[in-house]
């Protein structure tokens, strides 16, 4: 979901940079920067930032790492490479890093949503999941944000987390209305909906996560507690099978072959 958080190229343009003054000075109008009011410099971090993005979509997280230390070497105030870094050193379980490296992010671009998203999924993922959905509202009150159901499947993840069922549910439907497809959106309806006997509900959202052609390990652990609780063993079988064969070293396949199915 971190990576469905990033669309860190959308709307950044000058972070660092001056706004252009339109008029004359009595009028004192501004315009909004484009891309042709960049520096070469900062048009140098941008390209950077996009291939960190690229290889850390593809697991290679110290090229990512570098590529970001190249893009803050051209423009020392490029809010997104921060925060692309704080991504990064979370993933490297690098705790204080990526805390400070997001907190300067929101420090330089206190108004941009999927820095906020990105700041609140690390507070989840490390025990301050109150601390986190202030985060995700503030990312949903920004009429840029163009990806409102990450923000929003973020925080039904985290409203889990709390045992906030009801909560969790609420921000998965809202979700559900931006982005149907979304495989963790659905998977975790699914779950709610099972946990209530609700089979039909829990079925028709388990057929929209299985039109997905590859599922990562969480969506498939938690479709397997879903088969599970539905009592179709076949269908629990064919999911076990595909993590088993996708992710065999992941924490997800540990805990099934651990029987862990309620953590």
């Amino acid at each position: 979901m971190v990576l469905a958080s990033l669309t860190l190229l959308a709307g950044c343009a000058n972070q660092s940079g001056g706004n252009l003054a339109s008029g004359s000075e009595s009028e004192a109008r501004r315009e909004l920067p484009t891309d042709s009011d960049l520096t070469d410099a900062q048009r140098r971090a941008r390209i950077r930032l996009q291939l960190a993005v690229g290889y850390y979509g593809q697991g290679q997280l110290e090229v990512a790492l570098d590529e970001v230390k190249q893009a803050l070497a051209s423009d020392a105030g490029f809010a997104d490479a921060y925060s692309m870094r704080g991504l990064i050193y979370m993933d490297m379980g690098e705790s204080r890093l990526a805390d400070d490296n997001l907190q300067r992010a929101l420090k330089l671009a206190p108004n941009n949503p999927d820095i906020a998203n990105n700041y609140g999924w690390f507070l989840c993922q490390n025990g301050r999941e109150k601390e986190s959905i202030a985060y995700f509202q503030s990312a949903l009150k920004s009429r840029s944000y163009l990806s409102p159901a990450k923000a929003l499947t973020n925080a039904g993840v985290c409203s889990l987390k709390m045992k906030d069922s009801p909560g969790a549910e609420r921000y998965f439907l809202q979700a559900f209305q931006f982005e149907s497809g979304n495989p963790l959106t659905n998977v975790n309806l699914a779950l709610l909906s099972a946990d209530r006997q609700d089979v039909e509900r829990a079925r028709f959202y388990m057929g929209l996560v299985t039109k997905v052609d590859v599922l990562n390990a969480d969506v498939l652990w938690s479709a397997i507690k879903v088969e599970r609780k539905l009592g179709d063993r076949v269908a629990e079988i064919n999911l076990v099978t595909q993590l088993r064969r996708r992710y065999p070293g992941s924490a997800e396949y540990a805990s099934y072959q651990r029987g862990v199915f309620n953590e």
